[in-house]
């Protein structure tokens, strides 16, 4: 084989590696679909209801507000509101 294409596909294996495991924050648009006592339910970006709280301080949000969600390092259990559209 040609050692360039080798060489080609080592590095696009070990590239592929690497954002496997890649954490960063991940920060999306959202939109509230209703308000509850223990927090405020959202859709996350596979579509699916999510309980979330407001990093916001002193901030009401109601029913069809678009907001800012956050994930931090990707971790689907930290997901919270971290702005207002």
């Amino acid at each position: 084989m040609d050692f360039r294409t080798e060489l080609i596909k080592s590095i696009q294996t070990t590239f592929d590696q690497e954002l496997k495991n890649y954490k960063a924050d991940r920060t999306y648009k959202s939109v509230i679909k209703n308000v509850t006592a223990k927090g405020y339910i959202i859709l996350d970006e596979t579509g699916c209801e999510r309980t979330v709280k407001c990093a916001i301080p002193g901030l009401s949000l109601h029913a069809g507000q678009h907001v800012w969600v956050k994930e931090p390092l990707a971790d689907i259990r930290n997901i919270h509101i971290c702005g207002v559209l």
